[in-house]
């Protein structure tokens, strides 16, 4: 028997339900407890069940925090069954180094389903199980030797970096057709399911390849059919549900930066209203490379030029959670619910993609001539980028709370904030566009001890905190 969650403070499931579905046709019983579930909540059902194994799921960045506080207390109430830990953001660097030292019992970092199956076996096999959760733990320990060194990866000083920034060229983009947030309850659902990018869809279900070619595969080409058929099947479902909507709010502000942070003022009186900190990359460039930041593609306030920002949150999950609950009265089939999901998350990133085409056509306007493929949109041959926090560019996922504070989109689109900043509905999309010439999608990296501690000043908070939420993009061991 094997209980699941996905740890307090995350919504995504996907993945985990996945995961219950190939245990559940391989003989496994499954205790899934759902989504945002408190280490009490897990140790409890533990134990009324009798788990014989507990698998922790997450996405973003503070479950990982999650997952360790979970460990401990299975550590202080005397547990002693494996634990198995995935999801996107957790690593075998991360569990080795930070959650298995906390638990005396096995701890196996499980990187897609397809080995769920394996491990599990392997840790309740009594031929098996002693050896198996023995070499786990000296792979575990060699990997904290290795990670054991104060510097984990070499990074330029923070003041070099800031002096090779990105020069802003000044561009000539017409005004925003409106300044402030602006709702789209009644969006075209035709146009969002065009803009639909599958690949990312099989993926979700473990096959690796690129649609269309996928469909004709000569391994997985049959299955992936019968999959985008029950998924087209699932979009004609959905438009029929009166409760589904996608949904969307769009903001423009006149902007500049101010060193490393995007300053965005008020539309009503143009006084500064927020700022979003920005990070640089510190990793060694070469000669004449630039160390980016997304602050350097806003104009410089020492410009004295107007330049503007776009902020959005996109659903395609609007009454989802309903909507399950009523096929769950009536047929509880786990498969549908997943394909649901599933099918909403490509509403949401192609609701992402519709709203950004409009912004950069017609709502702003900075590419009004554009005419691209939709093959051409996937590939992001159009001009700007539209970053979202929590992604390699700006990784902290705490932007969104600024985005939120300013589009309000749990009053106008339900969409809603954990207190790890999750966005529920989980099929939800949030971040900024940046209409600038030269502007293009890239990775901070690892920052060192000197940004961490300048970015901390500029939040108003300590260093331990930065370092809690960017813990993934640190250079040093704290």
């Amino acid at each position: 028997k094997v209980l699941m969650a996905t740890v307090k403070g995350d919504v995504h499931d996907i993945g985990k339900n996945i995961v219950g579905a190939v245990m559940s046709c391989n003989g496994y019983e499954i205790v899934d407890l759902g989504v945002m579930v408190p280490a009490a909540k897990i140790l409890e059902e533990a134990r009324k069940e009798e788990a014989d194994i507990i698998g922790l799921s997450g996405l973003i960045t503070p479950s990982l925090d999650e997952m360790v506080h979970v460990a401990k207390e299975m550590e202080r109430e005397g547990f002693s069954c494996p634990l198995l830990i995935g999801g996107a953001t957790t690593s075998r660097v991360h569990t080795a180094l930070k959650i298995a030292p906390v638990y005396s019992g096995p701890v196996v970092h499980v990187k897609d389903a397809s080995l769920a199956v394996g491990v599990s076996q392997k840790l309740l096999s009594p031929s098996e199980k002693i050896r198996y959760a023995q070499a786990v733990q000296e792979e575990y320990e060699q990997v904290r030797k290795d990670r054991s060194a104060p510097q984990i990866v070499e990074v330029e000083p923070y003041q070099a970096c800031l002096s090779r920034r990105e020069a802003w060229t000044p561009w000539n983009p017409p005004a925003p057709s409106w300044l402030g947030a602006r709702v789209f309850d009644e969006v075209p659902l035709q146009e969002v399911i065009d803009l639909i990018d599958w690949t990312p869809f099989f993926t979700s279900w473990e096959m690796h390849g690129r649609y269309p070619a996928i469909l004709s595969d000569p391994v997985v080409g049959v299955e992936a059919s019968r999959l985008h058929m029950d998924a087209l099947q699932m979009i004609e479902r959905l438009r029929a549900e009166p409760k589904h909507a996608c949904r969307a709010v769009v903001g423009f502000y006149r902007a500049v930066s101010d060193g490393d942070d995007i300053v965005i003022f008020s539309p009503d009186d143009q006084t500064e209203q927020a700022r979003l900190p920005m990070l640089r990359q510190q990793g060694k460039r070469g000669t004449g490379r630039a160390s980016r930041s997304l602050a350097d593609l806003i104009a410089p306030i020492e410009a004295g030029v107007q330049d503007w920002i776009g902020l959005f949150c996109v659903t395609g999950g609007a009454g989802l959670d309903d909507i399950l609950a009523e096929w769950e009265l009536k047929e509880s089939d786990l498969y549908h619910s997943i394909q649901a999901k599933a099918v909403c998350d490509r509403f949401a990133e192609a609701m992402a993609e519709w709203a950004h085409l409009q912004a950069r056509r017609s709502w702003w306007g900075y590419a009004a001539a554009e005419d691209l493929t939709v093959e051409q949109l996937i590939k992001e041959e159009f001009q700007g980028i539209r970053p979202a926090p929590g992604y390699p560019a700006c990784p902290d996922h705490r932007l969104k709370k600024t985005i939120f504070d300013l589009l309000k989109p749990s009053e106008t689109i339900g969409v809603n904030l954990t207190e790890s900043c999750a966005m529920h509905p989980t099929a939800s999309v949030s971040g900024m566009y940046f209409g600038h010439p030269s502007s293009e999608y890239f990775s901070v990296g690892r920052i060192g001890k000197d940004q961490a501690a300048a970015y901390s000043a500029r939040r108003h908070e300590e260093i331990s905190e930065t370092e809690r939420w960017m813990q993934l993009y640190l250079a040093y061991n704290p």
